[in-house]
């Protein structure tokens, strides 16, 4: 088992008293835990609630006396992350950035990749189960895209404009612009922390980069 210290188990378990949870004991700290660790790896349908018992050390049927079944306690996990997790990944500090004076769109773009880049690495556990179950389970899906209508979209629809009536952004729908930068640094992170997590990078140049083909393309440009 990892230390109880892990900052992905600490805001877990504070969301979950948030969401009238009450205060987890030792036993539901460990079971969400050993939850976390095998639903990130193998996925919700591939994992059992005996294997997640044995890691946790705990009896399984203490499981079933906390959450009535496996979907509950994937539920217990993913619910919270999706709502009040997922809005961070998705936007916090969003607005916080947006009100600084950024002059130059991929000056915004590149402190918004940084900040992210850094949460990812911070919470991929949580976020892999995300990946794995929000498109399966409609209650989440729902759950993040109203987040992501409501808080993401019109703060960043807002500042594409303002950047399009600088000229420093081509006319196009906002959602557009959008689609291109989430695609390109969402790709950028994921390819690092997920899917090629022993390639050495800087980390700076790579976001840098990033931001470089997002403004201007991969297509070769005369000097």
């Amino acid at each position: 088992m990892t230390e109880r210290n892990d900052l992905w188990l600490q805001d877990l378990l504070r969301l979950a008293e948030e969401d009238g949870g009450g205060v987890k004991t030792e036993k539901q700290a460990r079971i969400l835990e050993a939850a976390i660790e095998i639903f990130a790896e193998k996925g919700y349908a591939a994992a059992s609630t005996s294997e997640i018992a044995s890691k946790a050390g705990v009896a399984e049927g203490t499981i079933f006396r906390h959450y009535k079944t496996k979907k509950d306690l994937l539920l217990s996990i993913a619910g919270p992350i999706a709502v009040k997790l997922a809005a961070p990944f998705l936007m916090r500090d969003f607005a916080k950035m947006l009100e600084q004076p950024h002059e130059r769109v991929e000056d915004l773009f590149r402190t918004i990749a940084k900040d992210r880049f850094q949460f990812a690495r911070q919470h991929m556990k949580l976020l892999r189960i995300l990946i794995h179950e929000v498109p399966f389970q409609p209650e989440l899906l729902t759950q993040v895209r109203e987040l992501f209508e409501n808080h993401v979209y019109r703060r960043m629809e807002k500042a594409i404009l303002h950047f399009q009536a600088q000229g420093q952004l081509i006319d196009a729908p906002p959602w557009r612009v959008l689609r291109s930068a989430i695609s390109l640094v969402v790709g950028m992170i994921l390819t690092h922390l997920l899917l090629l997590p022993d390639e050495s990078i800087d980390e700076d140049e790579e976001i840098d980069r990033t931001i470089d083909i997002l403004m201007y393309g991969i297509a070769g440009r005369s000097e």
